[in-house]
């Protein structure tokens, strides 16, 4: 997990993500989002969560990814890097609902070892719940 060094939810813990550049695959904008945050080496896997926030016209798409060495570190927009254990996550301090979603539903499907592809609208009423 990365801790955000920008806004919006500065000092507060993500999942690498971002926006795509012209011309690129989710699947590459993954890997060099991942790269960008947290200077990680990944084997991506499936896509394994998608959520519509209409209130902000944005989808978020989160792909599961085998870590291939420990040899990771912060990047520009990055505090801190850290791989947690479940019990470790500091839920209170998760940058967005997204990424709270998405870990709950991965510590949900691990013990089977089966991770099916989640799809979710999350609604927010942006006047009663501001992102700073």
């Amino acid at each position: 997990m990365c801790k955000r060094a920008i806004a919006p939810r500065n000092g507060y813990w993500t999942l690498p993500a971002g926006y795509l550049e012209n011309g690129e695959t989710t699947s590459q904008g993954a890997v060099r989002e991942t790269i960008e945050e947290a200077n990680a080496n990944v084997e991506l896997g499936d896509v394994y969560t998608l959520f519509s926030l209409p209130h902000i016209s944005q989808i978020y798409l989160f792909y599961r990814a085998r870590l291939i060495d420990l040899d990771f570190f912060p990047g520009q927009e990055t505090l801190e890097t850290r791989l947690f254990s479940e019990h470790e996550i500091p839920w209170n301090e998760l940058a967005f609902p997204v990424i709270t979603e998405t870990l709950e539903h991965y510590f949900q499907d691990l013990p089977a070892g089966h991770f099916p592809i989640r799809s979710q609208d999350i609604v927010i009423d942006r006047k009663r719940h501001p992102i700073k």
